[in-house]
């Protein structure tokens, strides 16, 4: 049995992972696939709420249920036990990551074409049709594409060949006609070409701004490479110098003790003349002492008068040097003056180190990085930026290709998401801002709240944790009617005048520069924030009730 199982083990093994079967479960369709396999496929369809098989493309609604195969689970695990795997994947075959043929049965080989027209993807052998039969030679084919099913129309089932211009949205025929009539509708091929010529415009843009921003980069790199020859100079010219005052130091220090030593000579030869001199007549004086001590006890009275007037007699004794040396007192002074200069050099050393240091802070090591002024030099940093609708508040409508954004006392029927913001009726863009960005937008109606916020602001906390300009992760100018306020951690600063719907928002994220304009004939800067940014910066709208706000298209 094994042997004849062996011939056909490709029918063992799951066209989703091409693996043997493991935990074998088959859909209503008959196709049997890993139980963790097909979980997985059908929970990236769950959002369409359509499912179906990834063999034969047949759908299914509801989900299907996932039936067990005990008999294919018994099969695979007797394979299993004869040490039999599955074949090694062919290169013919469509991988995890390929697009498969939906014509072939059992293990897809990889397609080759997709046609827009059947919406199906085929191998080369299956797509042969389309070169030989003359209807279908009309067909146009494209690239494999895994998304032929974003074509469809979820609501119709019809291939949404139409654009309507008026919603900004595909559609298909039974659309037109319906939910889109009297609207300014054009095929989609039509469309594709009309946004084919933006696309240049913004090519060009793009190619010209990487232009520009490898021009910066060579710049910055010649200006890095001076700091770092400036700095090593800087360095090498240090070391010289404190070297060579550390051996000035140490001269004098020589010198010093030179001069102390020789002193130290000088005054001890004096001292020690005056001592051996006074010692001899000590010496002197006691043999004195002793010849009159023996003449004293002689009996002979003759002698005694003969020899006592020379002994008796005593030489003038010379006056010694002051013994009062000042208390060995010599070198004090030597201490004190040393004390003095050491003060006064840490003095002059501290003020000379305070300027040494001020040069370098102030040191011109960083590249020129002059701010823009007119509107012009803004729009070289215009971004093109869109409003990520899985962080709409349900009272607010996003239109407009996701640029512009309204307050709607109706709640919308948007699907529930970690990002959407719970209680407050405010909006994030889907781009992060770094680095030198600028973008306008144009207000209408009450209140809105024109902000540059840190992703990770609070979704559904209390008010101040939420709204814009009411905590640390966010900065805020609220337009109502015209007049401004500018707000912060909950800290609000009034910008007095009248001022223009459209503001103008600049950031220069590595300078930490976050700046608000009213944008009119000239650009009136309305409040300047310098600070530390730690993260990327995301634009951000609140509105209040009857408002609305649209994020500007810049050329």
């Amino acid at each position: 049995m094994a042997a004849g199982i062996q011939l056909e083990r490709t029918k063992f093994c799951c066209s989703i992972c091409l693996d043997l079967l493991k935990d074998p479960v088959t859909i209503p369709c008959g196709h049997s696939y890993c139980m963790s396999c097909i979980q997985d496929h059908l929970d990236q369809e769950d959002e369409r709420s359509i499912y179906s098989c990834p063999q034969c493309r047949q759908t299914f609604t509801p989900r299907p249920v996932l039936v067990k195969n005990n008999m294919l689970a018994f099969v695979v695990e007797e394979l299993k036990k004869t040490g039999l795997q599955a074949a090694p994947a062919d290169h013919g075959y469509a991988g995890p990551e390929d697009v498969a043929c939906d014509v072939c049965t059992g293990r897809k080989l990889k397609a080759f074409k997709s046609c827009l027209q059947c919406l199906a993807s085929y191998c080369e052998k299956h797509l042969q049709l389309h070169f030989d039969v003359a209807a279908l030679k009309k067909h146009n084919l494209v690239e494999a594409s895994a998304t032929l099913q974003e074509n469809i129309c979820s609501r119709h089932q019809e291939v949404m060949k139409m654009f309507c211009r008026t919603d900004q949205q595909c559609i298909c025929y039974l659309c037109s006609k319906d939910d889109h009539k009297g609207h300014n509708k054009v095929s989609a091929a039509a469309e594709r070409t009309e946004k084919q010529r933006e696309l240049g415009m913004t090519l060009q843009k793009i190619q010209q701004r990487i232009k520009d921003k490898e021009k910066d980069v060579k710049l910055f790199q010649q200006e890095e490479d001076a700091v770092n020859n400036s700095a090593e100079n800087a360095l090498r010219n240090t070391e010289t110098i404190f070297t060579e005052l550390i051996s000035i130091i140490k001269k004098r220090v020589f010198d010093v003790n030179n001069k102390i030593k020789s002193r130290q000579k000088t005054e001890v030869g004096r001292f020690k003349k005056v001592r051996e001199k006074l010692q001899q007549e000590i010496d002197e004086l006691r043999k004195r002492d002793a010849e009159l001590v023996k003449l004293s006890h002689t009996e002979d009275h003759t002698h005694f008068l003969l020899n006592y007037p020379s002994l008796s007699r005593l030489r003038e004794s010379q006056d010694p040097p002051s013994v009062r040396v000042r208390r060995l007192r010599y070198f004090e002074k030597v201490a004190v003056a040393l004390s003095e200069a050491r003060d006064k050099l840490q003095e002059v050393l501290r003020e000379e180190y305070a300027k040494i240091s001020m040069t370098v802070t102030e040191a011109d090591v960083l590249p020129s990085n002059p701010q823009p002024e007119t509107r012009a030099d803004f729009l070289h940093y215009a971004c093109q930026m869109t409003l990520d609708p899985n962080t709409a508040n349900t009272h607010l409508s996003i239109s407009k290709e996701n640029r512009k954004v309204a307050f709607m006392r109706e709640e919308q029927k948007y699907s529930l998401h970690p990002e959407r913001f719970a209680f407050s009726w405010q909006v994030l863009s889907k781009e992060s801002l770094t680095g030198r960005c600028y973008w306008e937008v144009e207000r209408s109606g009450k209140g809105v709240l024109i902000a540059a916020a840190y992703k990770d602001i609070s979704r559904a906390g209390d008010f101040g944790e939420c709204v814009f300009g009411h905590n640390e992760k966010s900065w805020a100018l609220d337009c109502y009617k015209n007049s401004y306020e500018f707000r912060h951690n909950n800290m609000k600063t009034p910008i007095p005048g009248t001022w223009s719907s459209r503001v103008g928002v600049y950031l220069d994220h590595n300078a930490g520069i976050l700046s608000f304009y009213s944008v009119s004939e000239t650009m009136t800067l309305l409040r300047r924030v310098k600070t530390t940014f730690t993260q990327p910066l995301y634009a951000g709208l609140w509105l209040s009730d009857g408002a609305a706000a649209e994020v500007c298209k810049l050329k």
